[in-house]
């Protein structure tokens, strides 16, 4: 079992290595969950997580015949790009074992760091399977993204320094995965302050942490945006930890991710990954649970495929209402469609797309659907829109 000793010692080797993020309140985040709302920017480190911390305490504790070895991961990232940056700091070879589905931008940013990149598998467990024979085949040190000592003293400096910052903190809320984070940080938080609350966070996708926890029977799914915690297999290191130290995990949903995505960007313009946004989604997911209490959140990483970003955006303006799909019904005649989109024009909504549809419709031949999606203030004025093509003559309902 880890000690508090061995986060101190890691905080004393990280210094001046990567960057102490900010740890601090969100008052726009606290009026809206009913907690007071502290932030610990992850994602501002230089590989935008804070899995950079584990690594750089692994890779500097190596012998000098480890170093001349070189180091393998496995890693659908964030792992990789603080083992292949803090290999290239130190001059050390870096092969990182990626599992074929990973985002572009992942891979592109860690073949950046002099790393050399293996795609194989479909999944983590494929991936570190393959990473175990090369390992064994080239010699290389293989560093475990949670499964390690180290690695899991490493991120518990998250911890130390967030209870050093905010000392008045009574809950911690961390996303799970393998669990090398919450572990790190719940050997630290506790040791500092034996009353506070750590709560873990897993996607209903992958809740291997959850069953292996409290014994449940969650199925596992076979993808998440939260790519970050969809780990199939928890750590043993971690899980040993996990169940002595964290006092409750709580499931969250794919839509309640995305909106804590779109949250932070919208509130705090600040850009997350899925898992980075996990903790803020159990706080909108179970806001009875936190109400009133001193709330530190991780927001552990933030590289998330542009593709991925841009459509969570747009699926989030769809929730708010600000973005909507309506059908209208009119004569076939010349200027029907013009007078649709002058009467939208003139509820003051903008319209994105038009499909004009003659052939696929159950309505009498002389008439017409359009179909359009349209930007909007929000669900009111949605209906402001439809009460004015209805006084246009115009047949028209909304399309959920």
């Amino acid at each position: 079992m880890i000690q508090l000793s061995d986060i101190e010692a890691a905080a004393a080797r990280l210094q001046g290595q990567l960057l102490r993020t900010p740890c601090i309140a969100s008052r726009t985040l606290s009026d809206i969950t009913g907690a007071q709302v502290f932030l610990k920017f992850e994602n501002l480190q230089f590989t935008a997580s804070f899995k950079e911390r584990g690594a750089c305490n692994k890779l500097a504790q190596l012998t000098p015949q480890e170093r001349q070895r070189g180091v393998i991961a496995m890693s659908a990232g964030n792992h990789a790009q603080g083992v292949a940056y803090h290999a290239q700091r130190l001059g050390l070879r870096a092969v990182i074992v990626m599992p074929r589905f990973t985002p572009g931008v992942k891979v592109e940013r860690t073949r950046g760091f002099g790393a050399e990149i293996v795609l194989h598998g479909d999944t983590l467990d494929e991936a570190r399977a393959h990473a175990l024979v090369l390992a064994e085949q080239q010699q290389l040190v293989f560093v475990h993204p949670y499964d390690d000592a180290d690695i899991v003293a490493g991120q518990g400096t998250v911890g130390l320094e967030m209870l050093q910052d905010v000392p008045e903190l009574d809950t911690l809320v961390v996303a799970v995965g393998g669990g090398g984070l919450i572990a790190g940080m719940a050997t630290a938080a506790k040791a500092l302050k034996p009353g506070i609350d750590i709560i873990g966070v897993q996607t209903a996708s992958f809740p291997a942490m959850v069953n292996a926890i409290k014994g449940t029977h969650h199925p596992q799914g076979n993808s998440s945006i939260a790519e970050g915690i969809a780990v199939g297999t928890p750590g043993q290191i971690p899980q040993a930890i996990i169940a002595r130290l964290v006092d409750d995990l709580v499931l969250v949903d794919e839509g309640d991710i995305e909106q804590a995505i779109v949250m932070l960007l919208e509130v705090e313009k600040t850009l997350v990954e899925g898992a980075g946004a996990a903790s803020l989604a159990a706080l909108l997911k179970y806001p009875e649970r936190f109400k009133g209490k001193r709330v530190g959140l991780v927001l552990s990483g933030g590289n998330i495929d542009p593709l991925l970003l841009a459509a969570i955006i747009e699926r989030g303006m769809v929730r708010a209402g600000r973005l909507a799909r309506i059908r209208v019904s009119a004569r076939d005649i010349p200027g029907s469609l013009a007078k649709i989109t002058a009467t939208v024009a003139g509820a003051g909504a903008n319209i994105d797309e038009v499909h004009h549809q003659r052939a696929f419709t159950a309505l009498a031949a002389q008439n017409v659907e359009v179909e359009l999606v349209i930007q909007t203030r929000g669900p009111q004025h949605i209906q402001e829109v439809l009460a004015q093509l209805l006084q246009a003559g115009l047949a028209a309902q909304l399309i959920h």
